[in-house]
């Protein structure tokens, strides 16, 4: 077998198969309880994102489990400020936490020692195309300049990232010029992450939703843009999956405006929206991932649904966001088990 019968990747290219591909994001998480092992053993979560021998193994877990084809490396979006020296930290019950930057911060980022930082994460994904089966297709990832800036800016997750809005719109340029750094370090990480044997890459704009029409040209797509353009130039045959979650009626130009090869939606997209933005190329998604807690008949619903209309056109099957941690694993052996039987 070679790289030409990684399904998702044949989905990346354009072609229609039935049954679709499918992964799950946060496939490797807290609700397995061989995850749970690992992390315990490992730490921080930093710790366990930078040790190849455990991000490896969480890796590789949902592998032997379902059989998902595609793996997507275990690592975390907040890796790159730390990389930029932004104290990151993880705390229980809280989620991460780091230092607030500011605008004289912003004019002094080095991006120098960021590849530096990194190579355990590189490790991570030469070791994984060694040991994952040929046929399964490898993802590496990066967060969008965005959706990490919010983060830089609070220090924190917020609801609806009210602090790095009004920083945006208080200090245009110091904003515009932290997410260009964060495109710049981004693109080359996901080159980086190619080059180590990645088959394609995903970028996550997990708070793309908060933003109006106008702020999401100019602080999700813009950025999105620089970082394919720039991946393109150096990797031109890179696949790359968009994911801007929450974006809804703006993701109609969203694939041409950023140059992705997929988008992926999240659960709020209508399914009839989904099937004409699958007419200009491939979408993941886009179940609801309280269905995966709720099982049953909802979930064979949810799965049946998608299917249904999506499943004619390039489809790679996915829940609309991260699996959450109190979803039951015998309810991910049932959607797995009903996409593959299921597919049109």
């Amino acid at each position: 077998m070679t790289a030409q019968s990684r399904k998702v990747l044949q989905v990346l290219k354009g072609e229609t198969l039935s049954p679709p591909p499918i992964w799950l994001m946060r496939q490797a998480g807290r609700y397995l309880p061989e995850y749970r092992q690992t992390r315990a053993k490992a730490g921080s979560f930093l710790d366990l994102c930078y040790s190849p021998d455990m991000a490896v193994e969480v890796t590789l877990q949902p592998i032997r489990r379902y059989g998902f084809d595609a793996a997507i490396l275990f690592s975390d979006i907040l890796v790159i400020p730390d990389a930029l020296k932004r104290n990151v930290r993880f705390e229980e019950g809280h989620g991460p936490r780091m230092d607030p930057i500011d605008v004289s911060e912003i004019a002094t980022l080095d991006v120098r020692p960021v590849s530096a930082h990194l190579q355990p994460v590189m490790e991570t994904v030469r070791r994984l195309r060694r040991e994952l089966p040929d046929e399964t297709t490898l993802l590496g990832f990066c967060g969008a300049p965005w959706t990490v800036a919010t983060y830089m800016i609070a220090g924190h997750g917020t609801p609806d990232q009210a602090p790095a809005r009004l920083f945006a719109y208080q200090h245009p340029e110091a904003f515009d010029r932290l997410l260009a750094v964060l495109a710049e370090v981004s693109a080359d990480y996901l080159v980086e992450q190619i080059d180590a044997g990645a088959d394609a890459v995903q970028i996550f704009d997990s708070w793309a939703g908060v933003l109006g029409e106008e702020e999401f040209r100019r602080y999700a797509v813009n950025p999105v843009r620089r970082i394919i353009d720039s991946v393109r130039a150096r990797r031109p045959d890179a696949k790359i999956i968009a994911f801007a979650k929450g974006a809804g009626i703006l993701l109609k130009d969203y694939r041409q405006a950023t140059g992705a090869d997929a988008i992926g939606l999240d659960w709020s997209v209508p399914l009839s929206f989904a099937a004409d933005l699958q007419k200009d190329g491939p979408v993941q998604g886009n179940l609801d991932p309280m269905r995966v807690v709720a099982g049953g008949q909802s979930l064979d619903d949810g799965i049946d649904a998608i299917l249904q209309k999506l499943g004619n056109g390039p489809l790679i099957f996915n829940l609309g966001h991260g699996i959450t941690p109190q979803a039951n694993p015998d309810h991910v052996t049932q959607l797995v088990a009903r996409v593959r039987g299921t597919g049109r």
